[in-house]
């Protein structure tokens, strides 16, 4: 058999397998549990996007990579596994993604309405058409949103969300009740980089750009309603129905205006689930192809040799806790147990709202000195959306495993804690009305403190001196993306690596005597045990 048809075999066939299984499994798994039988309720965000996300990794690392090992990935600095990795979860990700837009359009059912006082007298449906219908545009309900986005939060959002009432006729805007509104949502998006007055300059501009357009426009002309799931937007219109000073705000029904003819509302998305996973699947076989084997690893295989993955058994046990390293899968269980929870509240998942991170305990100024002092320290678990979370664990993780063993888990959460504790001080000192969250100043005190070890030479010479040059890399990154104004809270970052370094050069000569004792011990037992024999 040739080298082509042996990757084939035994690395794509695999990859094809678990991306056959995965797609269409998920996507009727969401038909079923979610569409069907309703028997959850989470945001179309998580749903349609962060499960997709997620998900693959399992079988990917459990089945495929075992698999890609059979080649010889070795570069200069490491070896290309985990790029291997990456490209197969985009290619059963990105078509899982586009599958879940698609199976909502699809299986969505149409429900003909006379007019909207018959919304409540039909079983809730995705799409409706109405044939007698009154759009007020004078007693509208408005709610301005604002987030940021991002991955060093560089961009500041803007979101307008304006319902009107949905009447059977001019007649019934003397009613109190309204069941059904029309939701429109005007967007800008404009650097995170601008201090307070300019973006309250850029927002005066953006509200009067869409008070023309929401003037001049016939929200009366559409040809059928989309009924919004559940999702950030769908909480926008919420906020605004609320803010209306006509009707009550009684379980109301957001629709969306569609001006397509309705059996064009799927567009493309059915050849762009086959589109992205052929591309995808296509490069896939590209990257196998080149790599020659290693000859090894498949002798093994083809032996029957059962070779343990020790690379993955480690990383494993590093997620574990452990005697020398318990408090650190701790801290990071809890953020992103946190998190796991706002999402379910149906805060959101790609980023929070300032005002839901507020309710949750986030670092604000105005608060906090007015006695809400708790927040120096609840607002060091809450984190901004799903890359501020993973990216502060990732950094927590790789200084935890040096750190934790040498200072033990007393002092090490004592130190975690103090120096997120004083970030948080050092944010409201600096900044006279954000909102911080985040354990980023945490994990610079503790960057901070190895930095002051490594710098006293605690830790090997050789292990020093590399570790030393990528901690100062990262710290300087990450002080320098602060100091270009991408929203990151650099004073927090300052105020907790700062405080670390001290704490450091304080602990320094007592964990080098410790250290000292230590090989002295290890060095008489090792005489003592030499003299008996």
């Amino acid at each position: 058999m040739s080298s082509f048809l042996k990757k084939f075999n035994l690395i794509y066939l695999p990859f094809l397998f678990i991306a056959i299984v995965f797609i269409p499994g998920y996507t009727f798994l969401k038909w079923l549990l979610f569409i069907n039988l309703r028997l959850f309720s989470f945001k179309d965000m998580i749903i349609n996007f962060g499960l997709p996300m997620a998900l693959p990794w399992i079988p990917l690392l459990i089945w495929l990579r075992p698999r890609i090992k059979l080649l010889r990935l070795e570069v200069k600095n490491g070896n290309l596994i985990t790029l291997y990795l990456v490209i197969a979860w985009l290619a059963i990700a990105a078509p899982t993604i586009v599958a879940q837009y698609y199976i909502d359009a699809a299986t969505g059912k149409l429900t003909a309405l006379n007019t909207i006082n018959d919304i409540a007298k039909n079983e809730e449906t995705k799409y409706y058409s109405l044939k007698n219908y009154y759009i007020d545009k004078r007693m509208i309900g408005v709610h301005p949103s604002f987030d940021v986005s991002g991955k060093y939060s560089e961009d500041f959002n803007m979101h307008l969300y304006v319902v009107l009432p949905i009447m059977a006729s001019e007649a019934d805007t003397a009613s109190k009740t309204c069941l059904a509104w029309l939701g429109a949502e005007y967007y800008k998006r404009i650097s995170n980089n601008l201090d307070e007055k300019e973006k309250e300059t850029e927002y005066q501009k953006f509200a009067a750009s869409s008070q023309v357009d929401f003037d001049q426009k016939d929200f009366s002309q559409f040809v059928y309603l989309d009924r919004i799931a559940d999702s950030e937007d769908r909480d926008g219109y919420l906020e605004a129905v609320k803010a209306n000073k006509w009707f009550a705000a009684t379980n109301p029904t957001i629709l969306l205006p569609q001006t397509e003819p309705f059996e064009a509302r799927m567009g493309k998305t059915f050849e762009w689930i086959f589109g992205a996973f052929a591309i995808g699947a296509v490069i896939w076989l590209i990257m196998i192809s080149f790599p020659t084997f290693n000859e090894e690893e498949l002798h093994k295989l083809e032996s029957g040799i059962k070779t343990e993955d020790t690379e993955l058994k480690e990383f494993v046990g590093f997620l574990l806790p452990k005697e020398g390293y318990f408090i650190t899968p701790i801290l990071i269980y809890l953020n992103i147990i946190i998190f796991i929870v706002m999402v379910t509240a149906g805060l959101g998942f790609i980023s929070f709202k300032s005002d839901d991170l507020l309710a949750w305990g986030a670092n604000y100024r105005p608060l906090t000195e007015h006695g809400e002092w708790w927040r120096l320290l609840t607002s060091i678990f809450l984190h901004g959306g799903i890359m501020h979370v993973l990216a502060n664990m990732y950094g927590l993780f790789f200084v935890g495993v040096f750190l934790e063993p040498l200072l033990g888990k007393v002092k090490y959460t004592i130190i975690y804690l103090l120096t997120g504790i004083i970030s948080s001080l050092a944010s409201i000192w600096w900044y006279e009305a954000t909102v911080s969250v985040g354990a980023s100043g945490a994990i610079f005190g503790l960057y901070g403190l190895f930095l002051a070890l490594l710098l006293l030479k605690l830790f090997p010479p050789d292990f020093g001196k590399a570790f030393l040059t990528s901690t100062l890399i990262f710290v300087g990154y990450n002080l320098f993306v602060g100091l270009a104004g991408s929203g990151i809270d650099n004073a927090a970052h300052i105020g907790g690596l700062v405080s670390g370094f001290l704490i450091g050069l304080a602990l320094a000569p007592s964990l080098k005597r410790k250290q000292e004792e230590l090989a002295a011990e290890l060095e008489n037992s090792s005489v003592s045990n030499d003299t008996i024999e």
